[in-house]
Order: structure tokens, then C-alpha cells, then sequence
């Protein structure tokens, strides 16, 4: 039996709205905890042999240094991330020899305010310039369907479901970095970017089916010919999607802390954007061709 997903969009668009608006709050009162790639700084992970020295054990070893705020990450029943002021490598020295030899050190990174800026800068070109590929792209692959929706409002559409994703995607991690500290950094970027793409994939599916049912039937009843074209592209776009996921958990639960987070928004990015593709862009689709 065929699901009526345009007749219910206005249930699909309340939900979607609700989650914008918790991720504007969020964003508004929390804001995003962003890590040293933008804001320039030093980062350390580092590993007791045996056990983990308290906070303020840490801090007090290290408060002659004179380095400022620092901010500690318990990760694992041994594992310590410092974040800190951009340092250099005789302090990086002092750092290590003040927390004892009973440590390995895992993981330094350092970078400048100015590499920050410029990361940051690139970083939002980046994004800029996938989403207006995507527009292209869409408006071209769909010339030949000009009627009863132009082929560029269809791009259009998959931009405003791409930034609902993201958007989405950043307000729950702007909660989540208020509450577990986590901190938004160039592997952040690239989930992000990873989002756009599967996300406008599942989008150009269900267009693509779409635009072969109008090429072949009568646009007369456009709405019936979305809703038909969502119902043979539903299984292809939720295995997919349970495809993905199933590897992502596995690397959240049983992979390294380094991309532990990584994954995580990948997770919350494809579950968001398969919902989107599936009830909010058609549905966006026929809301446009009824104000027509």
C-alpha cells in the first residue's frame, strides 16, 4: 500500500520547523565550541601508564607555566586531552615533563590564530561553492522538465533541504559540545560536506524518478506523480540509509576518539537528510506548483 506522504506534508514541515527553531535557540544561547582549527591554539592527548592524575593534580603541576586557561578532556579510564594556548616546542617540553614520565603522549597539534582565520575562511568557501554546484548541477540534469515546476526550482529545493540538514545537524551539536565539551574542528567540516552530498543524492533520486514518471505519464495530477515517485524510491533511500549507519555506529562505538565525533555527525546528518529527501522536498516541490 502506498504511503500518502504529500497529503501529510504539513505534519512533515511542523516537525521540521520545531527542530529549526530548538537548533536556533541553541545556536543563539549555547552557540558552536570551536576547536583550535579556527581559533588557533595546542592541543595534546595524552595516555597514563597508570592512573590518571586528578584536574586540579594537573592544573597546579602546571600553573607556573603561565598558560592561561586550559581546558582537560578525560577520554577513557587513562586517556587526558589538554586544550590550551598556541605553544611552542620548549613549553610543549615543559607541559610533558611537569605531567610526569608515566604518560605517552598521543596526539600534539598546534595552530596559529592566523591558520585558524584562514581555515575558517576556507572552510565556509568551501561550503558556498559545493551548494551552488549542486544548484547548477540539479538545473542542468533536469532541463528537460521544465513543466509543471521549472528545473532550477528543483535545485532550489534541494538547497533549502541541505540547509536544513546542516542546520539541524549543527544545533544538536551545539547542545551536545555545551554539554560533553566537544569542540567543532576541520573533521566537523568534512562531515558536513559528506552530508551535502548524500543528502542531495537521496533528494536527486527521488527527482530523477519524478522526472521520468512526468516525461511518460500526464502532469496533470503532479502531486499523485511525486507522492508515486517517493513510494519507488522509498526502499532504495531507507537501505541505504540503514547501510550507512550500521557502518557509522560501528565506528562510534569501537573507533578511536579521534573520529568518534566525526562519525557521530555523519549519523545525525543521514538520519536528518534522509528524512528531509523522503517527506520535505517533494512536499517543498508541490507547495511551490500549488502557489503557481
Amino acid at each position: 500500500m502506498a504511503m500518502e506522504i504529500i497529503k501529510h506534508s504539513k505534519i512533515y514541515f511542523s516537525i521540521s520547523i520545531a527542530l529549526i527553531i530548538a537548533s536556533a535557540l541553541s545556536l543563539i544561547f549555547y552557540g558552536l565550541r570551536l576547536g583550535i582549527d579556527f581559533t588557533g591554539g595546542s592541543l595534546m592527548e595524552i595516555e597514563f601508564k597508570e592512573s590518571r592524575l586528578s584536574s586540579d593534580e594537573i592544573l597546579e603541576n602546571l600553573k607556573d607555566l603561565e598558560l592561561g586557561q586550559i581546558n582537560l578532556q578525560p577520554t577513557g579510564s587513562r586517556g587526558l586531552i589538554l586544550r590550551l594556548k598556541d605553544v611552542d616546542e620548549k613549553t610543549h617540553q615543559n607541559i610533558l615533563g611537569r605531567l610526569g614520565e608515566n604518560i605517552e603522549e598521543k596526539r600534539f597539534e598546534s595552530v596559529g590564530p592566523a591558520i585558524g582565520k584562514e581555515l575558517k575562511r576556507k572552510a565556509i568557501w568551501a561550503i558556498i561553492i559545493a551548494l551552488l554546484a549542486i544548484i547548477a548541477y540539479i538545473a542542468y540534469s533536469f532541463r528537460k522538465v521544465s513543466y509543471p515546476v521549472h528545473s532550477w526550482q528543483y535545485g532550489v529545493v534541494a538547497i533549502v533541504a541541505l540547509f536544513h540538514d546542516v542546520f539541524i545537524t549543527l544545533g544538536f551539536f551545539s547542545v551536545f559540545s555545551h554539554f560533553k565539551e566537544i569542540e567543532i574542528g576541520l573533521p566537523f567540516v568534512a562531515a558536513f560536506l559528506t552530508i551535502l552530498g548524500y543528502s542531495v543524492n537521496n533528494s536527486i533520486v527521488i527527482f530523477d524518478r519524478t522526472r521520468e514518471n512526468l516525461l511518460k505519464t500526464s502532469w496533470d495530477n503532479f502531486e499523485r506523480v511525486v507522492n508515486n515517485s517517493i513510494n519507488q524510491s522509498l526502499s532504495r533511500c531507507l537501505n541505504t540509509a540503514m547501510t550507512t549507519l550500521l557502518v557509522l555506529l560501528a565506528i562510534f562505538f569501537m573507533g578511536g576518539e579521534s573520529i568518534k565525533y566525526f562519525s557521530l555527525a555523519l549519523i545525525v546528518g543521514i538520519i536528518v537528510g534522509t528524512f528531509s529527501s523522503i517527506f520535505i522536498t517533494s512536499s517543498l516541490v508541490t507547495w511551490w506548483y500549488r502557489k503557481k
